[in-house]
Parts: C-alpha cells; structure tokens; sequence
C-alpha cells in the first residue's frame, strides 16, 4: 500500500514520537511514496528503517541501504527528487554530521598514498574498473555534447577536446598528475607526438597502464606527487590532472597546486578537471565522505580557486556536470552486467555498496546539485584572452 501525503513537514517529531508519519510526509514532499509501486518509490524491509534515518541522517540512508534494510529499483531518480526538493536540509542531523567527521579526522595518516585518493576506488582495482569503465579504462567524465553515441566515443571526444585546449604540439612534454591507467596519456602521445609522464600511488595500475603504452613514448611511475620532482628540474609544457574522485583531494590540496607549479615551464598550462559540490551539506556527501572519498570532501569552486590562485591565474572554467549523469548510468549497467564474475571478489555489501555509488550520484548529477569542473590555468597569466 502506498502511503501519500503532499504537505512539507514543518518540524521533526520529538522524543518518544513516532517517526513514520513524518518521514513519509518529508518523502512525499520530494514525490517520493514509502512502499509506493513506482521505480522511485522506496520500499521498506526492515521495521528499523526510519528510525535510523531520523537518526542518522543521509549516512543512515546510504548504510541502510547497504545493509538490505530498503530497496528502490530507480536509486538516481528517487536521489534526483530528494536533492531537488532539498531534503538534505531535514535529514542532516547533527549525528550524521558528527559521524562522518569522525570517520574522515580518526583514518588522518601522515602523507602517502592512503591521503591521495579515495580507498574504494583503489581498493577494488584493475577487475572492477576493467569491467566498468571503457576499453580504454577511462575514470573521468565523458563528453556526450559531440554526437557520441558510446561510451568510448564520448571518452574519446573529451580528451580530443583537452588536447585542443591544450594546445598540444609534436614534442612537447606533458605529466598528467593522477593518470590512472594511462589513457589519456596515451591519447595524447599517439595522436599529437608529445613525451609523456604519469603519477600514480597504485602498482597495479601501474603495471596494467605500463603494459598498454609499449611502443609510445609514455611513462607511468609509482610516485605521490607531494613529492616528485621535489627540487624542480623536470620541466612539463603542460600539467593535467584528470578524474573523478582522486582529482577531489587534489583540488584541495595546496600541495597539488604546488607540484604543479614547480613541474611547468614558465609559459606552460595545468589543466585539472574535479568534482565537487555547490555548497557543503549535500544529501549525498556524509556518506560518499565515508565509503567512497575516505579522508577527501567535495570541495566548491572556490575551494579550488583559493588554493590554485597561490600559484596560478584561472584562464576557463568549464562546467561538464551534465553530462556526467549517462556515463554513470553507463557504468552501473556495465557493472551489473559483470557482477556474476565480480561477485566471486567481492560479497553482497560491496554490490550495494557500488550499486548506490553510482546510481545516487548520477541522480546528484542531474539534479545539477553535484558539478565536475574543467580548469584551465596558467602561472602568470596569459598575454591575451584565452581562445
């Protein structure tokens, strides 16, 4: 039976109260019906459910549903709905907030590679990424605003589009800071003739990025970028910085902005491309704090911006968030489809783990509340506009 009530709740119930009404209201409000028949509806499997999203806010929301405790066949559109409809405003109760602080500040280690990079992605390496990502194991957004009509193609159409921004040249030397499995480097070596070199703390991404660039002039190391080319000799006509959530600690380093600097020519440009936030508190964020991020936020435009201007001029911001919503939706069915292999790696939790990942953030994405920025900067600024 569906439960369905139109009105905004005004306050949360009190001590002793019961929380359903209230809960069920809050939804309502946002579309959403409990034990409703549509895609988006979220259905109840556990008599605890509510209480502990009253408690525990949108990390209860996320870390019941990883424990079976509610299901939902359309996770991006029910999220879509209560990002749109602000929800995260009613359930970020101070012990949601409390707890994901908690997780972030008691994992702090000195620097290395655990800081760099949020541990999901990395943990579940090469099996997963392989079977989700495209041939070429892109991590990054993709571009779909060009006629793409796959995923390889859309990937494809993004790095031929840095690489006009860049201004790439035969000969020239290009560090991609957080290169993944090399792909792009690969991209611009093969199609535009320049030396490259890429940064990764990961020695299985390494070893597979390695193995695909024999034959071009393509370089991946094991190195935290905190500490390469600590004295500056090695100079890069250009810097990039590329994906999804290891660009997201990056963006809010100022030790990133710092080894960018000292790694490019006077004349030279970094280009980063992050996601963030438009402003803190998202519905979504306690819990990718916690399960995906580790010790990284998602910062907002000028939580970069305050941290690359120390070092750099901002030329171009460029805004992809839109898209990035069908290439999530194009993981997740590429990960369903390869879950009767992977689920001899890994258990159930792990699927709903990733299945909610992806599904929640491609509803973050299209209700615009979640970003990937796409910036273009120089050291001194360039002689005229950027074209």
């Amino acid at each position: 039976m569906s439960t369905v009530i139109s009105t905004l709740p005004r306050a949360k119930p009190s001590a002793g109260q019961t929380s359903g009404p209230w809960f069920a209201q809050l939804l309502a409000s946002a579309d959403i019906h409990l034990n409703g028949s549509r895609p988006w509806d979220l259905q109840i499997k556990h008599p605890q459910t509510l209480s502990r999203i009253m408690r525990e806010g949108s990390l209860g929301l996320g870390e019941s549903y990883m424990d079976g405790w509610w299901e939902c066949p359309a996770i991006d559109q029910m999220m879509t709905r209560m990002v749109r409809a602000r929800l995260h405003e009613h359930l970020g109760t101070p012990r949601a907030h409390l707890h994901s602080w908690l997780a972030q500040w008691s994992k702090r280690l000195p620097v290395g590679p655990s800081r760099i990079v949020g541990r999901a992605q990395y943990t579940f390496s090469n099996p997963l990424f392989a079977a989700m990502l495209d041939a070429d194991m892109n991590h990054g957004s993709a571009c779909w605003d060009e006629g793409a009509s796959t995923l390889s193609q859309a990937q494809e159409a993004k790095m031929a589009q840095i690489c006009r921004k860049l201004k790439l040249q035969p000969g020239m030397r290009l560090l991609d800071m957080g290169c993944g499995w090399g792909s792009f480097l690969r991209y611009a070596a093969k199609h535009h003739g320049v030396q490259a070199v890429g940064l990764t703390h990961t020695p299985a991404q390494m070893q597979l990025g390695q193995s695909r660039s024999t034959n071009l002039p393509v370089q991946i190391e094991l190195a935290d970028y905190r500490q390469f080319n600590a004295d500056g000799r090695s100079q890069f006509d250009v810097v990039v910085s590329l994906g999804m959530l290891s660009q997201t600690v990056q963006a809010n380093d100022p030790a990133f902005f710092a080894a960018a600097r000292r790694s490019l020519k006077k004349d030279g440009m970094l280009l980063l491309e992050t996601m963030g936030n438009d402003q803190r508190g998202q519905l979504l964020e306690p819990w990718m704090e916690k399960h995906i991020l580790g010790q990284a936020q998602l910062p907002s435009l000028s939580d970069v911006t305050d941290h690359a201007q120390q070092h750099f001029v901002v030329e171009d911001v460029h805004n992809l968030g839109a898209d990035h919503d069908r290439s999530l939706l194009l993981w997740h069915q590429r990960f369903e489809l390869a879950w009767p292999q992977l689920r001899l790696a890994y258990d159930e939790r792990f699927y709903r783990l990733w299945r909610y990942h992806l599904l929640a953030s491609a509803g973050s994405f299209r209700a615009r509340s979640t970003q990937i920025w796409q910036m273009l900067m120089s050291p001194k600024g360039l002689p005229g506009a950027y074209r």
